[in-house]
C-alpha cells in the first residue's frame, strides 16, 4: 500500500496512464531518429555541413508554415484524438520508406529531406491536437505534475533513445535503426486508441478565426516575453544542433556509440530536473523558475566549443555540459508548459499554441540553415561559439516582463471572451 501511495496520483488514473505510456514510447523513438537520421546523412550519404543544414531545415520548416493553419483547423474539430492517431500512423509509414530505399540501394538525400519534412508536418498536427487533449485529461491543480511526468518521460527518452540509437546504428546501420522509431509511433497510436476523454467542443468559425491565436499571443505581455526568449534560444540552439553531430564525429573523433552514450548520459540531468521542478517552482515561484531555467540551460553549452585535448577530457567536458543543461531545460519546459496550460482559454488553445509554435519553432529552420551556412563558411567550432553565446542572451527578454515576479500560476482568461474579438 505504501508503494502504491508513492506513485504519482495521475499515474494511478488509467486514462492518463495510457496517454503517458504512449507518449513515453514515442519520445524514445524520436530520440533514436534524432541521432539516426543525421548519421544516415553523414555516414551513408557523405553529407557536408551545408547539406546537414538543409536536412535540419526540411525537418523544422513545417513548424513555420503549418502551425497556424493546422491550429485553426484543430480548434474547429470535435475529435482531435483521432487526428493524433492518424498522424502517428502516417509518421510510421514515412519512416519505414527509408530502410526500404536503403535495402534497394535507392536512398538519396532528396528522400531524407522529403521524409524529414513529412514527419515534421505530421508532428505539427499531432502537437496541435495534443495541447487540447492534455488539458482535457488533467485538472487544473495537477498541471505541474502532468508536465513533470511528460517531461520526465522526455528526459528518460534522452537517456535511453540516443544510446539505443547509437548502438542500433553501429549494429544495423542508420537506415535500419529507423525501423525502431516507426514501431514506437504504432505503439503510441495504439495507446491513444484506448483513451476516452471529453474533449472541448469545436470553436465556432468567426471573423478573425485564423489570426486570433496570433493576436492573443501578442496581446499578452507575459506570452510575448516567453515567446521572445524561447524564440531566441530556438534559433541559436538549432544552429548548435545542426552541427553538433558533425563536430563531435569529424573534429572531436567521437564514435556513434560513444556519442549516443554522451547524449543519453546528459538525460540523467533531465530526469533530476523533472523530479525536482515541482519543488523549485514552489520554492522560488513560477517566474523565477523560468529565469533560472533559461540561464541554467544555456550557460553550460558554452563548454561544448571549449572542449579540446585528449579524448577522455573532451568526453568529460561534454558529459558535464549535457548534464547541467538538461537539468535546467526540464525546469524551463515544465514551468513554461504549466503557465501556458493555465493562462490560455480552451476556446482558442490550439490557435494560440499554433501561433506560439509558429513564431517560436519557426526560428528553428532559420537557425539550422544559418548554422549550416556559417559552418561551411567559417568552420564548425567558431559557429558553435556564436550559437552557444547567443543563446545565453535569451533571458534578457524575460527580465522587464511580469514573469520574473510571478509566483503562482495565473488565472485563465474568461472563456466567454468572443472568439475573433480584438
Amino acid at each position: 500500500m505504501a508503494l502504491v501511495e508513492r506513485i504519482p496520483a495521475l499515474l494511478r488514473e488509467r486514462t492518463f496512464r495510457r496517454y503517458w505510456t504512449g507518449q513515453t514510447v514515442s519520445l524514445v523513438g524520436d530520440q533514436i531518429s534524432l541521432i539516426a537520421l543525421p548519421l544516415a546523412a553523414v555516414l551513408i550519404l557523405g553529407a557536408d555541413a551545408a547539406e546537414m543544414g538543409w536536412l535540419k531545415t526540411a525537418e523544422l520548416l513545417p513548424a513555420l508554415l503549418l502551425n497556424m493553419p493546422l491550429g485553426a483547423w484543430v480548434d474547429r474539430q470535435a475529435r482531435r484524438r483521432r487526428a493524433m492517431i492518424a498522424a502517428d500512423l502516417g509518421r510510421a509509414a514515412l519512416m519505414l520508406t527509408l530502410p526500404v530505399a536503403y535495402a534497394l540501394d535507392a536512398l538519396t538525400l532528396g528522400q531524407l529531406y522529403a521524409v524529414a519534412f513529412g514527419i515534421g508536418a505530421l508532428t505539427v498536427l499531432f502537437e496541435a491536437c495534443n495541447a487540447t487533449l492534455l488539458v482535457a485529461l488533467v485538472p487544473t491543480d495537477r498541471y505541474i505534475q502532468a508536465n513533470a511526468l511528460v517531461n520526465g518521460s522526455r528526459s528518460m527518452s534522452w537517456l535511453a533513445g540516443p544510446g539505443i540509437g547509437g548502438v542500433l546504428v553501429q549494429v544495423l546501420t542508420a537506415p535500419f535503426a529507423l525501423v525502431a522509431d516507426a514501431l514506437t509511433y504504432v505503439v503510441s497510436a495504439g495507446y491513444l486508441a484506448r483513451i476516452k476523454a471529453v474533449e472541448p467542443p469545436p470553436a465556432p468559425v468567426a471573423k478573425g478565426h485564423f489570426t486570433e491565436g496570433l493576436r492573443w499571443v501578442l496581446r499578452n505581455s507575459s506570452m510575448r516575453a516567453l515567446f521572445a526568449s524561447s524564440g531566441t534560444v530556438q534559433f541559436f540552439n538549432y544552429m548548435f544542433h545542426t552541427l553538433f553531430v558533425l563536430y563531435a564525429t569529424a573534429e572531436l573523433g567521437i564514435s556513434a556509440g560513444l556519442l549516443g552514450l554522451i547524449l543519453g548520459a546528459g538525460a540523467v540531468g533531465g530526469l533530476i530536473g523533472a523530479a525536482c521542478s515541482g519543488a523549485v517552482v514552489r520554492r522560488i515561484g513560477i517566474g523565477a523558475s523560468l529565469v533560472v531555467g533559461f540561464l541554467g540551460f544555456t550557460l553550460p553549452l558554452l563548454l561544448i566549443p571549449l572542449a579540446d585535448g585528449p579524448l577522455p577530457l573532451v568526453v568529460a567536458v561534454l558529459f558535464v555540459a549535457e548534464f547541467l543543461s538538461c537539468v535546467a531545460v526540464m525546469i524551463v519546459d515544465i514551468a513554461a508548459g504549466s503557465f501556458q496550460m493555465a493562462v490560455i482559454p480552451n476556446a482558442v488553445r490550439s490557435r494560440v499554441m499554433g501561433a506560439y509554435r509558429m513564431l517560436n519553432h519557426g526560428f528553428r529552420p532559420l537557425g539550422a540553415l544559418t548554422g549550416g551556412m556559417l559552418g561551411a563558411a567559417i568552420g564548425l567550432r567558431p559557429t558553435l561559439w556564436i550559437a552557444t553565446g547567443g543563446a545565453v542572451l535569451a533571458v534578457l527578454w524575460l527580465l522587464p516582463s511580469p514573469l520574473p515576479r510571478m509566483r503562482e500560476l495565473p488565472v485563465k482568461e474568461e472563456e466567454s471572451t468572443p472568439v475573433g474579438a480584438s
